[in-house]
């Protein structure tokens, strides 16, 4: 690798790059460098950029940079600077969503996933040619949004030859640094390498100075280079050695700076202050700030003193320490009037312009408070939020009228929750109500409190407090904060049981804002508040919604949602299937992992196990990546249950007991459920009935903290069969007859059809009619509960020596439930068929290696007609990464082109069993 003789000390690192790059040819991958400051990680960066231009990489660059991090996709439009014009090559909606973030063209918030989907394709398409090294110096500077971009285009190369490689500081968090990314610690050189590192910098030193060096570099290669250049007598005083390194460097760049041009120190000042590195743009702040015509020659001196470099018209500071040095060397005067140039030269950038403004006020301005809030309006349509909350705080410090101050920390507030910050939410709320609030202001802060704690369990009074204030918001004609607000009181009626009247005072608030009926937040509420009393409101409401018509990704999930909790899986599914695929155009991650869980939940209970594999990896994935614990929690238990509906009681008891952990710290209900639901799957499974029927007793249990009114319903048909097993048919009996009186009040579809199954399996007499009405019911779309249903009856009548009848009920159950991968009860159903004396069985085992989740979902989307890239936007892959899969599932499948796709797809489900 080249360097290896400039870089001292650093075989081993310089080796592992080596190898990470090279191996780009095969495979690529992402590293982060992490040390601390001048400890030598942007030297080895270069190296590793010099090592793939020579092995014939396109090499693209982007660093951080402090007083950039507020510019939304900075860092992104540099990297991208040298292959703008590949961006016209991409689909229409990324294309559009990054000339959005760079500001080329103008409209509404590009979402941030699909500015980072349209990273990772546009680094594919120019990996085509050759492979790609993206080096990325001091992330911990990056903006936030480009951060984010980069690192979920590191977590997708493995398969693409590109390398992403980052450098940061010890101590910084942020998306990049959570990505997950192997990381390489660059520590301080050995005293061998230091020693001989210093020898060529502190040539004309003596020993006694050298040694001294070498004791406060503590092997610091900026330091060996740094301190030997202004070392002076007194620098080995004690006081001089006591201070930190960083504070050591940092002066003896400052000591340069004195002895400099004044126009020089203007020129520095400048720069330092500035967003951008470009030279004209400094050149001509300087001479506002010095009142007179600055060219190129008045950065010589600094580039001279090794404090900059200057190249293609850029000004770049040697290391981010001189930046530092820089601008504390400055008075506060002085760093004020260099952000007054920058204005005043800026007209044309008038989002600069007021960010510049706003650095230099003392005292409240409300012409540029009005500025910065237009401005956050310019940075969410680049796709910034952070930046948004600045500018709103920022603006709201320099507003003099109180109410307008409130509503812009309050919008600060709102924007900061969906940063995730909980902090910041705290602080914004704090300034707004230490002012004059109106009864809405005092609505809206309650509100944002509480979507950060929706869920608090049995806390009724709290529900019935959000119902006031949302009936004091309706009133005053905010209707839609009133339907936020009625939506958090619900969803804590959800999570736990907070009594009926909370309930209903929930459901009174929204009779009485019957005009907002078509809000899908009205329907939404009302499903989530009381979805036992109210299912069949909501059903019929749902049955008059004409799915096609409804374009808001938004809207199809709260649709879909009510449909859920109310227990029509059928409906819910046909809604969050199109709300799946909006999200998937708009690339919104975050919600659409929710959308994937839910819909996760609807295919176990109807029974399309054989499509959930690849949607259990990616909602999980999914809700990691975007910071969703509760959802990443919900995918867990459900991917419990579904090993237990496979026959791996060993991983469901595992993973229920992980997630029961989670839940019972807040006593989640409706997760404490269904983990108990999935022990008594995984039990079931494993043949071991008394404990499954242990299990799945305690949801019928009101005093139990796994009891949840609704959700009990998806355990009725284990519990019955449990119950005949174990010999617990008698008390399985009244928790039916329960049931049964609940049956009468809800029309859920869930709790009636699995009721259909436990009155047949527990019944003493007349059992043949309740088989036969139980099939009766309209079971096209729900393979699980019918063949369940068919395994009962055939069992039943063999026992009746009616073996012949038996045998065409039990090969349709066996067929299904073989199909869609319950391999516990298909099972039982062959065993049920051999001994009704079925001879022969069709039981073809796939011929091939098996597909993994990600392999079969690419392979299924393939089979529906969609190209490599079609299937790369939906499932936020590069098109190359697609490819790769598919030259690997065919031969897995033994065929040889996409037209075989479907018919062997169709093969290898009916061969499942």
């Amino acid at each position: 690798m080249s360097h290896v003789g400039e870089v001292v000390g650093r075989g081993s690192e310089l080796e592992r790059l080596s190898r990470l790059i090279d191996g780009a040819f095969e495979d690529g991958g992402a590293l982060m460098l992490i040390g601390d400051p001048g400890i030598g990680k942007s030297t080895l960066l270069q190296a590793a950029a010099d090592h793939a231009d020579a092995a014939g990489f396109l090499v693209l660059a982007t660093t951080g940079v402090e007083s950039e991090a507020a510019l939304p996709y900075a860092g992104l439009y540099e990297l991208f600077r040298p292959a703008l014009n590949g961006i016209d090559a991409l689909p229409t909606a990324q294309r559009d969503a990054l000339f959005k973030a760079f500001g080329i063209e103008v409209g509404s918030a590009p979402e941030p996933f699909l500015v980072a989907l349209a990273t990772l394709n546009l680094l594919c398409d120019l990996a085509t040619s050759r492979p790609v090294l993206v080096t990325v110096d001091d992330v911990q500077w990056l903006d936030a949004p480009t951060q984010a971009a980069l690192a979920f285009v590191a977590r997708r190369v493995s398969g693409d030859p590109i390398v992403v490689i980052g450098t940061t500081r010890r101590g910084f968090s942020g998306p990049f640094h959570t990505a997950g990314l192997e990381e390489l610690d660059v520590a301080e050189l050995g005293e061998p390498g230091a020693r001989a590192l210093l020898e060529r910098t502190g040539v004309g030193l003596s020993r006694p100075d050298l040694d001294e060096i070498l004791h406060t570099a503590r092997g610091n290669p900026l330091a060996l280079v740094e301190l030997p250049l202004a070392w002076r007598p007194d620098d080995s005083s004690a006081s001089a050695s006591a201070l930190p390194l960083t504070a050591r460097l940092e002066r003896a760049f400052a000591g340069r700076l004195s002895e400099l041009p004044p126009e020089t120190r203007d020129a520095l000042l400048i720069a330092a202050v500035d967003s951008l590195d470009d030279l004209g743009e400094i050149l001509a702040a300087t001479s506002v700030l010095a009142r007179t015509e600055s060219k190129v020659d008045a950065l010589e001196p600094a580039a001279q003193a090794g404090l900059v470099h200057l190249e293609d018209r850029r000004v770049q500071f040697r290391h981010p320490l001189v930046r530092s040095a820089v601008l504390q060397f400055e008075t506060v005067a002085r760093r004020q009037a260099a952000h007054t140039a920058l204005a005043e030269i800026l007209t044309g950038d008038p989002y600069r312009r007021t960010w510049h403004r706003a650095h230099v006020l003392m005292a409240p301005d409300d012409t540029v408070a009005d500025e910065l809030e237009e401005n956050h309006r310019a940075a969410l349509q680049r796709g910034s939020v952070a930046a948004a909350v600045w500018a709103l705080e920022r603006s709201a410090e320099l507003t003099t009228d109180p109410a307008r101050r409130v509503r812009r920390l309050l919008l600060a507030a709102e924007y900061a929750f969906s940063l995730g910050r909980p902090d910041k939410v705290d602080d914004l709320l704090k300034s707004a109500s230490q002012l004059e609030l109106s009864d809405l202001d005092r609505a809206h802060m309650e509100w944002l409190r509480e979507i950060f704690d929706d869920g608090v369990p049995g806390d009724a009074g709290r529900v019935l407090e959000l119902c006031t204030i949302a009936k004091r918001s309706a009133d005053a004609g905010d209707g839609a904060l009133a339907l936020n607000l009625l939506l958090g009181a619900a969803n804590r009626c959800w999570w736990s049981d907070t009594g009926p009247t909370a309930r209903a005072r929930v459901v009174a608030v929204l009779d009485e804002l019957s005009h907002l009926g078509d809000d899908p937040r009205h329907v939404a509420a009302l499903a989530i508040a009381d979805p036992f009393f109210q299912a069949a409101r909501v059903m019929d409401r749902l049955s008059r919604v004409v799915i096609e018509s409804v374009t808001d990704a938004d809207a199809l999930r709260l649709l879909g949602q009510s449909a859920e909790v109310v227990g029509d899986a059928v409906r819910a599914l046909d809604f969050l299937s199109r709300a799946e695929t909006k999200l998937r155009e708009e690339g919104r991650l975050g919600v659409l992992s929710q959308v994937l869980t839910i819909q996760i939940a609807d295919h176990v209970e109807l029974g399309s196990l054989d499509v959930i594999e690849s949607i259990e990896a990616e909602a999980r994935s999914l809700a990691q990546e975007t910071g969703q614990v509760l959802w990443r929690t919900g995918s867990m238990v459900l991917e419990a249950l579904t090993a237990g509906l496979r026959g791996d009681n060993e991983k469901a008891q595992a993973l229920a007991g992980e997630v029961e952990q989670l839940a019972t710290s807040r006593r989640l209900n409706p997760l404490l459920t269904m983990v108990q639901i999935a022990r008594g799957c995984g039990w079931l499974a494993a043949g071991r009935y008394p404990e499954a029927f242990d299990a799945l007793v305690r949801i019928f249990n009101p005093a139990d903290p796994s009891y949840h009114a609704v959700e009990r319903s998806r355990g009725v048909m284990f519990l019955a069969e449990a119950a005949v097993r174990a010999d617990h048919v008698a008390q399985a009996r009244a928790i039916i007859a329960d049931l049964e009186r609940a049956a009468l009040i809800t029309p859920s579809p869930t709790l009636h059809v699995q009721l259909s199954y436990a009155r047949a399996v527990l019944a003493d007499d007349d059992t043949e009619s309740l088989y036969l009405a139980a099939l009766s019911q309209d079971l096209v779309r729900w393979p699980w509960a019918r063949a369940r249903i068919e395994l009962a009856y055939g069992s039943w009548l063999r026992r009746q020596r009616r073996v012949a009848e038996s045998r065409s009920v039990l090969r349709a159950a066996y067929a299904t439930l073989s199909a869609i991968g319950a391999t516990t009860w298909a099972e039982q159903a062959r065993t049920e068929l051999r001994a009704a004396g079925e001879r022969t069985l069709v039981s073809r085992e796939a011929e091939h290696e098996p597909l993994s989740p990600q392999e079969m979902q690419i392979a299924r989307l393939a089979a529906d007609g969609l190209s490599n890239r079609e299937i790369a936007e939906r499932l936020f892959l590069s098109h190359r990464t697609v490819g790769s899969h598919l030259y690997r599932i065919f031969p897995k499948l033994g065929i040889t082109s996409r037209t075989q796709l479907a018919t062997r797809l169709a093969f290898t489900s009916d061969a499942l069993g």
